[in-house]
């Protein structure tokens, strides 16, 4: 995968403010208040930023987390992980592999077949809906 970058100024051109926040500097929405917490549409979430396929609605769970969770991203080459020792604690982070933006962070305590829990901010997300 070809990676993209630009300058933090093109970003925060390109991005809303609560986009710019969260992907481009870490921040993280309020649980419960993001736009994909309780979608149920079919279809295929992109980066906000690179329009990167990272997570199928096939594997959306309702975790009661307060953020849209997955159990696997679209492939292998989608997210990259980071350890993230932040808030005094360590979590794995998860970025779109193409343009490093941050999504969220990964858990062990998601359902099978993977186990994992991928929450994630909606802000650093755009669904587009399957053809009915």
């Amino acid at each position: 995968m070809e990676k993209l970058e630009k300058p933090l100024e093109t970003w925060r051109e390109e991005l809303s403010d609560e986009q710019f926040q969260i992907c481009r500097l870490g921040a993280t929405e309020r649980p419960f208040t993001g736009k994909y917490n309780d979608t149920k549409t079919p279809g295929v979430y992109h980066c906000a930023c690179c329009d990167e396929p990272l997570f199928d609605s096939d594997a959306k769970f309702d975790s009661g987390c307060g953020w849209p969770s997955y159990f696997q991203p679209v492939s292998d080459t989608a997210i990259a992980s980071l350890d993230d020792f932040s808030h005094g604690m360590h979590r794995i982070e998860i970025r779109c592999a193409r343009c490093d933006a941050h999504l969220g962070h990964v858990f062990p305590d998601g359902p099978a077949p993977t186990g994992l829990r991928y929450c994630i901010n909606s802000a650093s997300l755009n669904l587009k809906p399957r053809d009915a």
